[in-house]
């Protein structure tokens, strides 16, 4: 296997020797170039097509998030590692779905970075220890959305038009005499509705109408 080809993306110099110092041992990859920003990291990948960087997140003029997104957009297949001393929910959700193959903070040992080069040059993935909970609640989280909006497409227009109402926070008396029906067939439609859609409160159908965009949050 060819060497690993590896751009460094960092804004302290003393970082970009540090991590040099140390892949100097590993003979199955080569420090190709470095940068100080985020703008300069997506010059430099237009130039010397590394087949991985590692990227800090907090940057001056550019952070590494955008920088990440928009190498995304122009090198698909090249590898991102991130190598960051912040963690933060949202962060890493968005570095995830933009495409990065591994998330390694600063405050674990430098063997860790390691492990994440090994790991992605093998063609997997390398997570720091406290990531792998916060993505599978992610999915789940996403799971669960998809589960709910299918559900919602099996409301009939009628319960459709009674469920916003009902989300909006209507009550069953307000929505019967609205469409100028009885208490009794609304309580019927908001049975049938909770059951098509698996909640048992209201704040739940007004969470499921303000992610469809049919209510304003």
């Amino acid at each position: 296997m060819p060497k690993t080809t590896i751009l460094i993306v960092d804004d302290h110099n003393v970082v970009i020797e540090g991590i040099r110092r140390t892949l100097d041992y590993n003979q199955e990859v080569e420090v190709v170039g470095e940068a100080c920003d985020g703008a300069q990291a997506i010059e430099k990948v237009k130039e010397l097509h590394p087949d991985m960087v590692i990227m800090d997140i907090s940057m001056p003029d550019m952070d590494g998030l955008y920088a990440t997104r928009q190498i995304k957009q122009f090198a698909p297949n090249i590898k991102i590692i991130i190598f960051s001393a912040h963690f933060k929910k949202d962060l890493l959700i968005s570095l995830f779905t933009s495409g990065i193959s591994g998330y390694v903070l600063k405050q674990d040992h430098i063997s860790e970075l390691i492990l994440a080069i090994d790991a992605v040059r093998a063609g997997g993935t390398y997570f720091t220890r406290i990531a792998p909970a916060v993505l599978l609640t992610h999915m789940s989280e996403l799971e669960s959305k998809s589960l709910k909006d299918s559900q919602y497409g099996r409301l009939t227009r009628r319960e459709r038009e009674i469920f916003i109402m009902l989300a909006d926070g209507y009550s069953s008396k307000e929505i019967a005499e609205k469409l100028e029906v009885s208490k009794k067939t609304i309580d019927a439609h908001k049975y049938k509705i909770m059951k098509k859609l698996d909640v048992k409160t209201s704040s739940e159908l007004t969470k499921i109408a303000v992610r469809r965009g049919l209510l304003n949050p």
